[in-house]
């Protein structure tokens, strides 16, 4: 059980990281988060492991925390600066992605020891880049068009969960089969990839549902400069 128990502490633990982040910095943790979990969710899911008796890889949950994080600037700052906070997280793997494949092909020196394991990491990166850049870009579009969707028919602060679970449990949905069908391609069994199909998207599922708390807290942060600058723009307006 330790997979499960220490599983449930390291989401805790990454959501408070995503509170902390937004109370010290503002809106521009939020996008500095986004960069920061599409690059590392994307590192981890190479990393396989067994919860429940089931195969999984790691990345779910820096992975939802991206959602969870776009959910909230969409809250908060509208739909246009949750694109851009899309763009940013898919710019930021983008460049990973060309910068470690460059990085591998320098002739390493006499003592170097990092290269294999440098290779072992980043060799599989580019399969799995393009698995993620494609399910990212449609899923994470997908999350801010039905989380706006979703706001006409539920605006209510106390309705921020309808909002941020049914926007991003369908977005997940189809982000983990375009993920899975493309990054795994050919490196598992049908029936292993299937496995891994539904324990994912499981996992993400739960783990989305765990973050909604913190999406409530993140509303009831209150930021000065902001608040200052959006009386301006009433004003002028």
């Amino acid at each position: 059980m330790f997979n499960e128990i220490f599983g449930l502490i390291f989401i805790l633990i990454n959501f408070s990281l995503v509170l902390l982040m937004y109370r010290m910095f503002g809106k521009t943790g939020l996008f500095v988060w986004v960069g920061f979990a599409t690059v590392l969710s994307n590192l981890q899911v190479i990393k396989s492991i067994e919860v429940f008796g089931m195969s999984a890889t790691l990345g779910n949950t820096m992975y939802a925390s991206a959602f969870l994080v776009t959910d909230i600037i969409n809250e908060r700052y509208g739909r246009k600066e949750a694109k851009k906070a899309v763009w940013l997280g898919f710019f930021t793997l983008l460049a990973m992605t060309l910068i470690m494949q460059m990085v591998l092909l320098f002739e390493p020196g006499v003592g170097d020891f990092s290269q294999s394991s440098l290779e072992s990491i980043f060799g599989l990166l580019p399969q799995l880049a393009i698995g993620s850049l494609a399910a990212y870009v449609v899923s994470q579009h997908t999350d801010v068009m039905i989380f706006s969707a979703i706001r006409k028919r539920f605006p209510k602060d106390s309705q921020f969960w309808i909002r941020n679970n049914g926007s991003t449990l369908i977005s997940q949905l189809l982000d983990t089969l375009v993920f899975t069908g493309i990054a795994f391609w050919g490196l598992y069994s049908f029936e292993i990839w299937l496995q891994i199909f539904f324990t994912t998207y499981i996992l993400k599922a739960v783990v989305s549902v765990l973050a909604t708390p913190f999406g409530y807290a993140a509303k009831r942060f209150k930021f000065p400069e902001e608040e200052q600058q959006n009386e301006k723009l009433q004003q002028a307006v």
